[in-house]
């Protein structure tokens, strides 16, 4: 993957597990937040699965776009494209009647300071979304980051284990799983809860952020010594096959790769690659923010890239120049403050 096109294009590509399972999926696909990181990946991806499966059914694409060409390059690829905030009441409401929703819609950076607003998109809007598609499935994303630091040797946190957010952020998005959970219940709403963290791509994640400071000389904090991360394309397939595991109350899923990654490591295997020695700060601390996906493995296989592969082609594509989204994880953070 050396273009975006090629990038797009792998991002993309369904797997036949993928296939099978919206073979099975009666009626049209709206994602809501279409327009973000996952988005239009997603978009994509269900485009070419549902044609894949025998077409026949729409995938409705919903977001303000505010990325300029996108709208229009979803719908020539066949996305049936909505330019709506559903923020504002009369455009939810005003939303096409759907079985399957996909609901992409968060915030996680600037919480400081507008920590309302984190709410609001967060916790607020998941519950009035929850209300208006009362008589559809939700695949909802969620992430990680409702568990607790926990101790490495953990393996990580199980959708089984307590939660234990740190911060407003990551408290604002148990508080999303909580309205949703409460309209499952009231509204009989089947619901699937997707706990993802982190989600990689050649553009963006845990990797880019690493190999941008070794490409800097800037020095790597390992004080958080460990971390997950997840292909996108995975995570994507995954989001989607849950819909048919979708119920009441909402069936939670942990979505990440299958290793702990320790960052020393993986940073002196982008060194390597990139030709550069990084630069490291600080001593790993016992614990760190981990999840264990046993499950998610168990239900759809592992990744289809490795995490040696997703090293190999993060370092080609940063060392090549290639484009990015400027979109820091900020994993590093222990305090929760985004």
């Amino acid at each position: 993957m050396r273009t975006i096109a090629e990038l797009e294009e792998r991002l993309s590509r369904p797997r036949d597990g993928l296939v099978e399972d919206l073979g099975k999926l009666d009626g049209d696909i709206m994602v809501l937040g279409a327009g973000g990181k996952l988005g239009p990946s997603l978009v994509r991806l269900a485009l070419n699965g549902v044609r894949a499966a025998g077409g026949g059914r729409r995938v409705i694409a919903v977001s303000r776009f505010s990325e300029p060409g996108l709208a229009q390059a979803l719908s020539d690829e066949g996305a049936t494209v909505v330019a709506a905030d559903i923020a504002d009441e009369n455009a939810l409401r005003e939303l096409p009647d759907v079985p399957n929703v996909v609901f992409l819609v968060g915030a996680k950076f600037g919480t400081q300071g507008r920590e309302h607003a984190t709410w609001f998109t967060n916790a607020y809007l998941p519950g009035r979304v929850a209300d208006r598609f009362a008589g559809s499935r939700i695949a909802a994303l969620s992430t990680g980051n409702v568990y607790p630091l926990v101790p490495i040797a953990s393996g990580g946190s199980t959708e089984d284990s307590p939660t234990g957010p740190v911060g407003d952020y990551a408290m604002s998005c148990l508080g999303r799983e909580r309205m949703l959970t409460h309209f499952a219940e009231e509204r009989g709403t089947p619901t699937a809860l997707i706990r993802l963290n982190y989600a990689v791509e050649m553009r963006y994640g845990v990797l880019v952020d690493l190999a941008q400071k070794i490409v800097a000389g800037q020095a790597i904090d390992v004080t958080t010594g460990q971390a997950n991360v997840v292909w996108q394309g995975y995570a994507n397939e995954v989001t989607l096959r849950s819909l048919l595991l979708a119920s009441v109350p909402p069936y939670v899923l942990n979505v990440t790769g299958p290793e702990l990654v320790s960052v020393r490591q993986v940073a002196g295997d982008l060194g390597r690659l990139l030709g550069r020695e990084p630069v490291f700060v600080g001593e790993e601390a016992s614990t760190a923010l981990l999840s264990n996906a046993a499950r998610c493995h168990g239900l759809f296989g592992y990744p289809d890239l490795t995490l040696a592969e997703l090293v190999e082609h993060t370092a080609r594509w940063v060392g090549d120049g290639g484009a990015l989204l400027g979109k820091p994880t900020k994993f590093e953070r222990r305090d929760g403050a985004f």
